[in-house]
């Protein structure tokens, strides 16, 4: 494995331990930060799980596409780099109350349609 690889996989897993909060190996970091990675990106993280076990054998690690392999670490490092689970998080409450609000609002409609109708409003 290429010294530029390596160090881009050791960045990935800082990232994981950082942004996440998964600590461990990068394979086991990759496989449960997949929920949080968009489908590109999963791919990507997968190929390099992959490569990584390969990288292990001289042989098959000569067959790989060390320089697909970096574009794929780099653009997975940029993606980790600019994720905020703080927004996330706020995002995902802000559009849990929108539903629920929105929810509220058809039931009290319906709720005055219902009564106009029946003639009490």
């Amino acid at each position: 494995m290429s010294e530029t690889l390596q160090s881009e996989l050791d960045q990935i897993q800082t990232l994981l331990e950082k942004r996440l909060k998964l600590s461990g190996e990068l394979a086991d970091s990759l496989r449960r930060a997949r929920r949080h990675l968009p489908h590109r990106m999963r791919r990507a993280a997968d190929d390099l799980v992959a490569a990584e076990a390969s990288f292990a054998h001289p042989r098959i690690a000569a067959t790989l596409d060390q320089d697909g392999l970096l574009r794929k670490a780099r653009r997975l490092r940029a993606y980790l780099a600019e994720l905020d689970l703080k927004d996330r998080r706020k995002g995902r409450l802000l559009d849990i109350a929108a539903t629920v609000g929105f929810a509220l609002i058809c039931v009290i409609a319906l709720l005055v349609v219902v009564l106009r109708w029946r003639g009490f409003v």
